[in-house]
């Protein structure tokens, strides 16, 4: 078994576009659910899962989310151009140690247990990445379809009734035959599927997608616990 991983990649380089008229003047991490922000919501869950090191990439209004972290050990790993959030993993690269990470997206909220404790309970040297994820029926803020559907052993295939829950445990290995620069983890994913080296674990809390300035009050509900 591998050690467990102890460092992120937190993505924080989109537009958010669903999210306007708020990301107009904000970048979408830093929108605030219950008076706190998803980016400081995010990075107090991986601190509180032991996860000594962190890069946040960014692209839009990267120098607001740079000044808002100024004062904390985050890495920044700014994209020029923006590169998708395969290509953002591999451009940062460089500022890992070990052999695999831990990546996540910043727009979500949780209730329930710690989601990167969760993952990192369940990793083994098994899989070449490990995803967290969770019945369509069972999540806030998202409709059908699903992601993915999950075997009894947790092999992942594609389409289904799992959703993915922005969080995962991958090999760093898993880039290494990639060329592109710009590219999706779906792509890093369809050829771990074609190969059973993807698999998912389900999530037994409760968690809630920040798509849109529609969802801001249900994860604000949830984190009331009145979502059951």
């Amino acid at each position: 078994m591998d050690n467990k991983p102890d460092e992120l990649m937190l993505f924080a380089a989109g537009f958010g576009t669903r999210m306007q008229p708020l990301t107009d003047h904000i970048p979408k991490p830093l929108i605030k659910v219950a008076g706190q922000t998803l980016l400081d919501r995010t990075l107090n869950l991986a601190n509180e899962a032991g996860i000594n090191h962190t890069v946040v990439n960014t692209h839009y209004r990267g120098g607001v989310i740079k000044e808002h972290l100024k004062a904390t050990s985050v890495s920044i790993s700014h994209e020029k151009n923006i590169l998708d959030t395969g290509g953002g993993l591999k451009n940062a690269l460089g500022a890992f140690r070990g052999k695999a990470v831990f990546t996540s997206n910043s727009d979500a909220v949780w209730s329930g247990e710690n989601p990167f404790s969760y993952l990192s309970n369940n990793w083994n040297d098994d899989c070449d990445a490990l995803l967290l994820c969770a019945p369509i029926d069972k999540v806030s803020g998202r409709k059908k379809p699903g992601d993915f559907s999950l075997s009894k052993t947790g092999v992942v295939k594609r389409s289904g009734n799992a959703v993915y829950l922005g969080v995962q445990i991958i090999k760093l290995s898993a880039l290494q035959d990639i060329n592109d620069t710009v590219f999706s983890l779906n792509l890093v994913w369809d050829t771990l599927i074609s190969r059973g080296a993807l698999k998912a674990v389900t999530y037994t809390g409760q968690w809630c997608d920040i798509g849109t300035p529609e969802n801001i009050m249900i994860g604000e509900r949830l984190l009331e616990h009145k979502i059951v």
